[in-house]
């Protein structure tokens, strides 16, 4: 059942059917309470009482982190606003792929179509409404006073022809909509009944006398004649191979429809005559959705959109739907929307609703053995990719998506209750599909980078949780060596609370288990500044407030030791040979029990959730690659140690020890843990990328956190080099351009703690950002370490990274930009504690030191 929540958490959207935004300054001077009602006038009044109003408060009193009543979300999303509309509106699209946009509403109050694609992974494409071009088409004829009635149609009907073979031909358009349902309703006469002359008189004459709402197609002859053209039209294009669809709007979707006539049962003779057009009839066509569902089984050119009930509906509602559509449409013409329109709260709680109803009606279908966890992930991803995909002729690639979160915060159970409520609501529905669970582990990664635990029965659990009660952990916990002992200047007295985040929830690799990753609270709730995971979040806050979003992926090398015992019965360490092991050479998977081993891993890290893209021998005897998919920072971090974890105790399993040793062989390339970074919208990454190449010295020392890190730095060796510039495709500079704001950080390896490493990445590159750091480093394609001094000057490049871990400490110590980007807690925490690291394991015997740090990591 995981892979299906996590199917339908992850699962990109193409929202097939909305409307544009509010420009900002406009969107605060209209009622905002409208956004889960079709209500207007004195109706609106009885809105707060509706199960879609109360629902909707609540959802967004949780994300906002305000009192759970309309006045106080109201007044928080004024305050978004103004703080950074943009921003907001990119987290309210957080899991859209892209939007297919009619822009036939209130002209310049809104942003123009092509404004949205800054909000979504895709570029936006435009739906356009006839009704639109008719009326305009009509204004343009009906000027020139001199035409009679047949001349003005035939004029009319020729400009409306010629605009829509235009349309036709434009990319960017990729489908047309009819809203004659909210006009006089989808009771549409035969073509031939049709007398298109009277029925413009007729038009003409009350737009002339005034009448209100007259240069509206609000004809009841001439408004069908220009739907009965459009579908002609359709369906010679579909001859041509130049298919488009028709959308129609249907039941539920504005005030002044006539409702009786709203069913899409009305539509059946007209779409029996345009056999070649493919129709969409939106909105569910609520409450009519089994007869839109009747409509899309027998005729092989209709498709259903369950949108627009989300939010407008209850949650069993909701439901319903979906489930009255399934119970007889096929699944695979089934499309979804968000109809969003004016406020991104609409295309917010659209996303979450839908995925919260998927998620019990998919469950449910499941558990009662209607379907199979694979035909369910593969009905939600044809209703909320594939099927609008293919009709629309996107040609999108479908590419899992993080699973949409709320912005961070800082909670507590003190100052925050709703803040922990909802926490903890994450868990408890987490735990409603996975009723198999026995223990949950709640974890947290130190300055050493040891990863430490406290395991819990889950009803233990749930009952503390629920009391509001967490786990005391002595304050010193991150002034601990691996081996426990206390640096000097931490005492052994006070606690702080261990604050799990259920929105890292993943399965642990026993399957009776889930794993949460941790942050700290002082007792009063307050955030424990030096807390590596509360630094890193703090940073895309700062980073998400200034409109900027990044996503991560990890290159994890891992090299397998052989493990046995010397002769006084020790443990010792080494390199599995006789397998002709090299780059990507396939000799190196021939070993039966190898293989065996890593299908394990594979296996298992499917199953806990990891996006692994590839894996591949590396050049170090037993050393693979393993490269996991983007996520945004937090979540990236938290899947790199999930995942190694996995490997780790698969290994064991087999006998061998899965290790990050930087440099395991002395003449064969190292064991790093390259970091591909990105980040949205990408017009800044060159400052971006000259903030953190300024500070590279002092990053230095979180990406190569230990005296053996320098041991793998060096020239010509794929590892980066020692020169701070960068490259484009470039493999021997700390920095690589891939394309765009694609860059690889190669200056790293896996004895670093992630969380702090990418803290410093994205606190130096937002340095960079506000302070428009130039990119003064040249475009170095060659390697730097073979050039002339004079060419490294022509290109910038001036500076080495350190060579040791005293130098990298050093430098960071005196870069107090950089901890100000981090914040002086973390940056005198981590100071303190990796220099009575460094001097206890310079004091140890080399030998004795290889294998204690490959004990533990």
């Amino acid at each position: 059942m995981e892979e299906l929540v996590d199917t339908i958490q992850r699962t990109p959207i193409i929202d097939h059917h909305a409307h544009n935004l509010l420009l900002g300054n406009g969107a605060g001077n209209s009622s905002l309470i409208t956004i889960t009602t079709e209500a207007a006038g004195l109706a609106l009044k009885h809105t707060a009482s509706t199960l879609a109003h109360l629902r909707a408060v609540r959802q967004l009193a949780e994300i906002l982190n305000c009192g759970p009543t309309w006045d106080a979300v109201e007044s928080r999303l004024q305050e978004k606003r103004k703080e950074n509309y943009e921003a907001w509106a990119k987290r309210c699209f957080e899991g859209i792929e892209t939007v297919l946009i009619d822009d036939g509403l209130s002209g310049d109050a809104v942003h123009p179509y092509e404004w949205h694609s800054r909000l979504t992974w895709s570029n936006c494409k435009r739906i356009v409404r006839i009704e639109s071009i008719a009326e305009e088409c009509i204004r343009n004829v009906s000027k020139e006073s001199s035409f009679d009635v047949k001349e003005t149609v035939l004029r009319t009907t020729l400009m409306f022809r010629l605009v829509m073979n235009r349309f036709m031909k434009m990319e960017e358009i990729v489908g047309f909509k009819s809203v004659i349902c909210y006009r006089t309703g989808l009771e549409l006469p035969p073509f031939q009944e049709i007398d298109p002359s009277a029925a413009m008189e007729s038009f003409l004459q009350a737009a002339k006398s005034g009448a209100a709402k007259a240069s509206r197609l609000q004809h009841e002859k001439l408004g069908p004649y220009f739907v009965h053209l459009t579908a002609q039209i359709l369906s010679e294009a579909a001859d041509q191979n130049g298919k488009k669809p028709f959308q129609f709007h249907t039941g539920l979707g504005d005030n002044d429809l006539i409702f009786s006539r709203s069913s899409p049962s009305y539509m059946q003779s007209f779409i029996e005559a345009y056999p070649s057009v493919n129709f969409v009839l939106l909105h569910a066509s609520y409450p009519f959705t089994k007869e839109a569902a009747y409509l899309a089984t027998v005729y092989e050119n209709v498709f259903m959109d369950i949108g627009e009930v989300f939010p407008m509906i209850s949650q069993e509602g909701q439901g319903r739907v979906i489930r009255d559509a399934l119970e007889l449409c096929p699944s695979e013409k089934l499309t979804w929307s968000t109809d969003g329109h004016y406020y991104p709260e609409t295309y917010l709680l659209a996303v979450i609703q839908v995925r919260e109803a998927m998620q019990q009606v998919f469950h449910d279908y499941v558990s009662n053995d209607v379907l199979t966890v694979r035909q369910a992930t593969q009905i939600v991803q044809d209703i909320l990719f594939n099927t609008s995909n293919k009709l629309y002729n996107l040609n999108l690639k479908l590419k899992l998506l993080p699973v949409p979160s709320a912005p961070s915060k800082s909670p507590s159970l003190q100052s925050g209750q709703s803040s922990w409520a909802q926490n903890l609501g994450l868990l408890e529905a987490y735990l409603k599909l996975h009723r198999d669970i026995k223990f949950i582990w709640l974890q947290w990664l130190d300055y050493t980078a040891t990863l430490r635990v406290r395991i819990l029965p889950i009803n233990r659990a749930i009952d503390m949780f629920r009391n509001e009660t967490l786990i005391g952990i002595v304050q010193c916990a991150f002034g601990l060596l691996q081996d426990d002992q206390m640096v000097r200047g931490f005492i052994p007295s006070g606690e702080n609370k261990l604050y799990p985040r259920f929105d890292s929830l993943r399965r642990g690799q026993r399957s009776s288990t889930i794993v949460a990753q941790c942050e700290f609270r002082h007792t009063n709730g307050d955030e424990v500044r030096d807390c590596p995971r509360s630094v890193l979040r703090r940073i895309i806050d700062k980073a998400s407030n200034k409109g900027l979003s990044f996503l991560v992926g990890f290159e994890i090398e891992i090299v397998f030791l052989k493990r046995s015992l010397d002769n006084e019965n020790c443990t010792q360490f080494s390199i599995i040979t006789g397998h002709g092991h090299s780059w990507s050479a396939a000799r190196a998977l021939e070993d039966s029990k190898t293989m065996d081993m890593l299908e394990e891993i594979l296996a298992c890290l499917e199953s806990i959730g990891i996006n692994l893209q590839q894996f591949h021998p590396e050049n170090c005897p037993g050393q693979y690659e393993f490269i996991t998919g983007p996520l945004p920072p937090l979540e990236a971090a938290d899947a790199l140690i999930a995942t190694r974890q996995a490997i780790s105790a698969i290994a064991e399993k087999y006998g061998f020890r899965a290790t990050l040793f930087p440099k395991p062989v002395v003449h064969a390339a190292g064991t790093g843990a390259h970091i591909h970074l990105s980040m949205s919208p990408p017009d800044q990454y060159e400052h971006f990328y000259a903030g953190i190449l300024k500070h590279l010295r002092a990053i230095a020392a979180f990406t190569y956190s230990n005296q053996y890190s320098y041991s793998r730095l060096g020239d010509g060796n794929w590892s980066g080099g020692r020169f701070i510039t960068w490259g484009t495709q470039n493999r021997e500079t700390p920095l690589r351009k891939i394309e765009d704001s694609h860059w690889e950080i190669k200056c790293v390896d896996g004895l670093s703690n992630p969380y702090l490493v990418l803290a410093a990445l994205l606190g130096a590159g937002l340095k960079g950002v506000t302070q428009r750091e130039p990119l003064i480093w040249k475009d170095c394609v060659e390697d730097p370490a073979g050039l002339t001094s004079s060419r490294r000057d022509e290109l910038g490049i001036s500076q080495l990274i350190p060579l040791s871990m005293d130098e990298a400490l050093d430098s960071l110590e005196s870069d107090s930009e950089l901890a100000e980007a981090m914040g002086p807690e973390a940056v005198a925490t981590y100071l303190t504690v990796k220099r009575a690291e460094h001097e206890k394991l310079m004091d140890m015997d080399p030998v004795v030191r290889r294998d204690w740090i490959i004990e533990r990591y």
